[in-house]
């Protein structure tokens, strides 16, 4: 039985494991393959020229540009706004935190097209045009409840007594809140800022109709689509992700050594 078990769980693994990753070792093989058409088969040789092409591509380099902007802008107003939110919410009882709560989760629930919509929609109404601005308030409505959600998972391992014996002591609640509350939360703001820039990195339904004339990765690669594919959004595709990895791992390996830091 017990071996039967470890079986059928190894099994269970190498197909997820492959379901996971086969597409994305395709997509990777077809950038080096020697052909116009993007796929690994029939293989007519290795080449690095879809990616010498790729970095010729200024309007994609300008993409990239306005993504990394707006991906920056997100992560300012994201954080400070989800981590308030949370606070709030860890701070009251009852139904009105019942009520902040869904507010605040709603967004997430919405497709991206009808939070893109009624962004362009309502800011509109201040004749304020489409653009990058645009696409940053768009993202922020929905991308602030990740971080909250990070944020408030955190909070309720915070011991209350701390803060209560701070305020006894003379501390006032803004040393309060910059010497005891936001130390203990500071490992879930670094993980809600990280998803919230790689959340805008990929974000297209809400981008495609908030960007005005401006171009990001994802509506740049939505383009080409439709434009014929070529091997070049291989390389692109297998760069992004190249640069996700290293970074999640480059999160793990410091967040680990911080963890171990802070036990000793």
């Amino acid at each position: 039985m017990h071996k039967t078990r470890n079986f059928l769980f190894h099994l269970y693994m190498a197909m997820f494991l492959f379901y996971l990753l086969a597409p994305l070792v395709v997509m990777g093989g077809a950038a080096f393959n020697d052909s116009r058409f993007p796929s690994i088969l029939p293989w007519k040789g290795f080449t690095l020229e879809w990616f010498s092409q790729l970095a010729s591509d200024g309007r994609m380099w300008l993409a990239f540009r306005n993504t990394v902007i707006v991906a920056l802008a997100v992560v300012a107003l994201a954080v400070p706004i989800g981590t308030a939110a949370a606070i709030l919410i860890n701070s009251v009882t009852g139904r009105v935190r019942t009520v902040l709560y869904g507010m605040m989760v709603a967004p997430i629930l919405a497709p991206g097209a009808v939070i893109g919509i009624s962004t362009l929609l309502f800011w509109n109404q201040f004749s304020v045009p489409a653009g990058l601005h645009l696409s940053v308030l768009g993202q922020v409505s929905y991308i602030a409840a990740f971080v909250m959600l990070l944020v408030l998972a955190r909070l309720q391992s915070f011991d209350v007594a701390l803060e209560e014996a701070a305020l006894d002591l003379g501390a006032g609640h803004g040393m309060v809140l910059r010497r005891i509350l936001l130390p203990h939360l500071y490992p879930a703001i670094g993980a809600g800022a990280a998803i919230a820039f790689f959340q805008s990195i990929e974000n297209f339904n809400v981008t495609l109709f908030t960007r005005g004339n401006a171009d990001t990765l994802t509506v740049y690669v939505f383009s080409k689509v439709r434009t014929g594919i070529t091997p070049t959004i291989n390389a692109l595709a297998l760069v992004m992700i190249s640069v996700t990895l290293a970074g999640a791992i480059f999160y793990e390996l410091r967040r680990r050594r911080l963890e171990r830091r802070f036990r000793d």
